[in-house]
């Protein structure tokens, strides 16, 4: 299964030390060889990076980390192919337009049987169940809402088709319009909510560290998500089955689960991803 990494800051931060370990995953400690892409928001705008090559050793990472880019909000993505060939057409984070915003979606999972119809604003130009996906979400909420509406009504109609969608397999995802990151979970998901005290983190993937209260200021505050933590000795949050959180200037904002809240072991999460015909 594809691993995702999401960044909700309240000040431009870079995302560089997260990326470090995140972008081993791709090829090198774990089996995500089939390509990764990486988008940041730059005020209204959007840089887009990808590369159908593996992430562990693709020049195109090498470039996200010398740049060091800063943004406020990030989604990044290392692919396994499940549905769709290894092309970078089929490379996440997939953008498009909304309401005069950009929108950057990312998955992780498999949906069987999804084909929605044709859509009036929205179609895939790839052939990933993810980009789908996004088109689908995306046409819907612009068949129900001409102008952008609230952010808690957006939120809530985001919701009603997140568990539409939940019903054809797994369907983990990042999306982000610059202004807030929501983040739903159907198996694993993690976060961390970094701020004053800021202290050392390590890597899990790889023999580097921070000390965050180097290069932060007290007013400084991050929220970080990925598929599995990235740290191996700070205390990550697990995102509860099916629940879907809207993170916003670096803290949760909103959140809504449709079921009681339960939480998937890290084992029984690559079960079933197993089981769902996709590998992690």
């Amino acid at each position: 299964m594809c691993q995702l990494l999401g960044m909700d800051c309240n000040t431009p931060t870079d995302i560089v030390f997260s990326f470090e370990g995140f972008r081993l995953r791709g090829g090198l400690t774990d089996s995500h060889a089939d390509g990764f892409g990486i988008a940041f928001f730059e005020g209204h705008g959007v840089r887009l990076l990808q590369d159908d090559k593996p992430c562990a050793s693709s020049p195109v990472a090498d470039l996200v980390q010398q740049y060091k880019i800063k943004s406020e909000n990030v989604i990044a993505h290392i692919r396994k192919a499940t549905q769709g060939q290894v092309h970078l057409v089929n490379t996440h984070p997939f953008v498009r337009e909304l309401w005069g915003e950009y929108w950057v979606f990312a998955h992780n999972g498999n949906l069987r049987r999804f084909n929605p119809s044709e859509g009036e604003y929205f179609n895939p130009v790839g052939s990933t169940d993810s980009e789908q996906a996004f088109c689908y979400l995306l046409e819907q909420l612009r068949q129900r809402f001409r102008h952008k509406p609230s952010r808690e009504i957006l939120f809530n109609a985001i919701a009603e088709i997140t568990a539409e969608l939940r019903q054809y397999g797994l369907f983990n995802y990042m999306l982000s319009n610059g202004d807030w990151l929501i983040a739903h979970a159907s198996t694993l998901l993690f976060y961390i909510i970094r701020q004053a005290p800021f202290g050392k983190a390590v890597l899990a993937d790889e023999d580097v560290a921070i000390d965050f209260s180097a290069v932060t200021t007290p007013h400084d505050r991050v929220a970080v998500i990925a598929t599995l933590p990235l740290t191996c000795n700070e205390q990550w949050q697990q995102l509860a089955v099916n629940e879907l959180v809207m993170f916003s200037q670096g803290e949760i904002v909103l959140r809504d689960c449709i079921q009681p809240a339960q939480y998937m072991s890290v084992e029984d999460g690559l079960a079933i991803a197993r089981k769902a015909g996709v590998s992690m």
